[in-house]
């Protein structure tokens, strides 16, 4: 089943033009694949001087690697209705073919692997097109404290509505 755009922008914080995804194309735990065409957009925010430079794909694999966590809380069902804050803390091992992403015809094929999952997220990444390697690396993203805290899952919200207040 295709995840699209409207799902995403619901369970991840970046909305209008800085939601660069247009869909899942297949998750599992471990990993996901999501289709990416916004980098041939040219009200892109992450442009400078009309151009998307290649080290912009570390957004595109981060939006996949919040998409993939929401996933995996919705299906355990114990997440947040929406994925909180989260901070790229770490970018290693990058690796670019190419030096700018506007000039790719092609949509972007942006995979991600889990590495681990705690209170950050270390996740592989390769951003292709027509299977050529483009970019890849790994990203490690610290979750903002307060979202985990705060985060409500279906549950708890459906008991503190049914709860009376006192």
């Amino acid at each position: 089943m295709l995840i699209g755009r409207q799902w995403i922008s619901d369970h991840i914080p970046h909305k209008g033009n800085m939601l660069l995804l247009d869909c899942v194309e297949r998750w599992d735990d471990e990993q996901i694949l999501c289709i990416a065409s916004s980098h041939r957009s040219a009200s892109n925010p992450l442009r400078v001087g009309g151009r998307l430079g290649a080290v912009c794909s570390v957004e595109y694999a981060a939006q996949a690697m919040a998409v993939h966590d929401a996933l995996v809380w919705k299906k355990r069902g114990d997440g947040p209705q929406v994925a909180g804050a989260g901070y790229i803390a770490s970018v290693r091992e990058l690796c670019m073919e190419i030096t700018r992403l506007d000039d790719i015809d092609g949509d972007l094929a942006v995979s991600a692997t889990r590495l681990a999952a705690h209170s950050s997220l270390l996740y592989n990444f390769v951003i292709s097109t027509d299977r050529r390697m483009l970019v890849k690396g790994r990203i490690i993203i610290f979750v903002e404290p307060d979202a985990l805290e705060n985060s409500q899952s279906p549950e708890s919200v459906a008991a503190k509505q049914e709860a009376p207040d006192v």
